[in-house]
């Protein structure tokens, strides 16, 4: 397992759990460097040479990888001509499953799919075939020279590509200790909790406040405004767990009981 890159607490209600957080997932794509092709020596984004310093021009740039500590293969536009041309330019389905399938771990980055001109019966086809019959294609694509594997399904009457891991690329968790004993209330309790806490899923509830508070500070410092004192976090206090659960639970009812309550009618 990796070195941890955050750690804090998990909060909900006036319980807090302890958490450090690690990467679940690698990418294990081809990573390429700029060469300087009389030599294969590498070059830096500014385009200098990294042992010299040198600039050098565009025309002598070319990409390669490194196959060992400071050995390049450089990689020629002709070296990609000789792969698989056909899946460069295909989304392939390989087998059609149940999206409660795939675990949401192996999920990478979405794109819509529109179709071309001509193409609009057919699209609107595949939609409604895996609309009804709930099914995700599971498929293979070339995007930038890597090939993802893809989740392909229907999201608001389009077709939604998502790329996902592989899962040589899922990084295997380590095992929490199994000598922390649960009593059966404090696991009825925090049941309760999660109950009193849910509501149906709506995205639009959520913003970015760190951004937002982020750019304001950004702003102000721009026009020499003074910046607000930087707060100092205070030490988590060690609380009875089962103490908290409880009055977690009896404030979350208390709080569902008042948006429940109707209002009180206005006279006219």
């Amino acid at each position: 397992m990796p070195r941890s890159i955050w750690s804090g607490t998990i909060s909900f209600g006036l319980v807090s759990v302890p958490v450090r957080m690690y990467s679940a997932t690698e990418s294990k794509e081809l990573r390429f460097h700029f060469l300087d092709k009389r030599d294969r020596a590498p070059v830096g984004y500014d385009k200098v040479r990294r042992d010299t310093g040198e600039h050098v021009d565009s025309d002598e740039i070319v990409r390669g990888f490194e196959v060992e500590k400071g050995r390049y293969v450089p990689l020629e536009d002709e070296d990609l001509d000789r792969l698989d041309i056909e899946l460069t330019k295909t989304i392939e389905i390989c087998d059609f499953v149940d999206l409660d399938e795939i675990d949401p771990i192996y999920f990478r980055k979405a794109y819509y799919l529109l179709p071309e001109e001509g193409g609009e019966k057919p699209y609107r086809l595949l939609v409604r075939a895996l609309e009804e019959t709930g099914k995700v294609g599971i498929a293979k694509v070339v995007i930038r020279n890597k090939q993802h594997l893809a989740a392909l399904r229907p999201w608001q009457g389009l077709l939604l590509l998502e790329t996902m891991y592989y899962a040589d690329e899922v990084r295997q968790p380590e095992h929490v200790d199994g000598d922390a004993k649960l009593r059966k209330p404090e696991v009825e309790m925090a049941k309760s909790l999660v109950e009193n806490l849910s509501e149906p899923f709506d995205p639009s509830k959520y913003d970015d406040t760190y951004r937002k508070e982020l750019l304001e500070l950004l702003r102000a410092k721009a026009k020499g405004k003074p910046l607000p004192e930087p707060e100092h976090e205070e030490e988590a206090e060690v609380v009875d767990l089962m103490a908290a659960l409880r009055e977690s639970v009896e404030r979350t009812q208390k709080q569902q009981k008042r948006r429940r309550r109707p209002r009180a009618k206005k006279a006219s």
